[in-house]
């Protein structure tokens, strides 16, 4: 109904903001941004096999368990398990290095997943759908300028701030990194000069 159209709307905005601003970096040429709506739980092998993604950003709606929701092949909502979707990840190409999370009450499974991948963003608790446009905006800016994930991840919160998002909504995404390795060595595009 209505309220499926709006969140549609607003995924729309997210992607269409993340996209002008990939587009604005200097990497634009090497990043492939692929969108895919309303994802079925029939479509996530699918979809990861046929992009082999670097980063998967899940956007929609999360649980305070730290669920996802996804929609079954009759479009109905299905939750998804912290351990099924840390399974499916550890199932996924080499190539994957970040997984963002832009649900609400997903910081628990992204730290979960971290231990799969080399980094993951979540949230600690409900977000609003600007706080994490704004925020997953400047995120991708910043690594798209060939920035480190550390400090991509600091702008990224800096942005929030300067946008007007209060010192506790702007500390909701959480930055969890693979057991010995370090954000300020993570850079998710290789400048020229590199």
């Amino acid at each position: 109904g209505q309220e499926r159209e709006q969140q549609k709307l607003s995924l729309d905005k997210e992607a269409r903001d993340i996209s002008e601003a990939i587009q604005k970096s200097p990497a634009r040429d090497s990043i492939n941004l692929v969108t895919k709506w309303a994802t079925r739980t029939d479509d996530l092998f699918q979809y990861a096999n046929e992009v082999n993604p670097t980063v998967i950003h899940f956007t929609g709606h999360g649980t305070e368990d730290g669920e996802l929701v996804f929609h079954d092949k009759n479009d109905n909502p299905k939750l998804v398990s912290i351990d099924a979707i840390v399974q499916m990840i550890n199932t996924l190409t080499d190539d994957l290095r970040l997984v963002v999370f832009s649900n609400c009450y997903s910081s628990s499974l992204a730290e979960e997943v971290s231990a799969q991948v080399e980094a993951t963003i979540g949230m600690n608790t409900s977000v609003g759908e600007d706080a994490a446009t704004i925020f997953a905006t400047q995120l991708y800016s910043s690594i798209g300028f060939g920035l480190s994930l550390d400090t991509s991840f600091k702008q990224a919160i800096a942005k929030l701030r300067v946008e007007g998002i209060s010192k506790d909504k702007a500390s909701i995404p959480e930055l969890y990194v693979k057991e010995g390795l370090s954000a300020e060595d993570i850079f998710l595009i290789k400048t020229k000069e590199d």
